[in-house]
């Protein structure tokens, strides 16, 4: 029983500041420019987890990742379908090697 007993207090404390918000959200009207702060959040966190792995792809040569990452910004500025930005990008680096 105690087991079950913490596993259910655990998800309340984790559900609870996830909820929160959601309902408040609806009720505050924010103004215009942190609204469109609040829609680049994704890329900035996206960016910040990618640029990393970009320059670690080859220890040795950090220039692979580089060439590979620029692909896929090309790509992208061209509104290419994501899928195929990263097939662009994972071929350049192919080539690339």
């Amino acid at each position: 029983m105690p087991r079950f007993f913490i596993i259910t207090l655990m998800a309340t404390v984790t559900v609870i500041p996830r909820l929160i918000p959601a309902f408040i959200i609806e009720r505050v009207k924010f103004p215009s420019w942190f609204g469109r702060w609040l829609e680049v959040i994704p890329y900035a966190a996206l960016g910040a987890l990618i640029f990393p792995g970009v320059l670690s792809v080859v220890p040795e040569r950090p220039y692979i990742g580089v060439v590979g990452g620029i692909a896929a910004i090309i790509l992208a500025l061209f509104r290419v379908h994501i899928i195929l930005v990263v097939l662009g990008a994972s071929v350049v680096v192919y080539f690339v090697l």
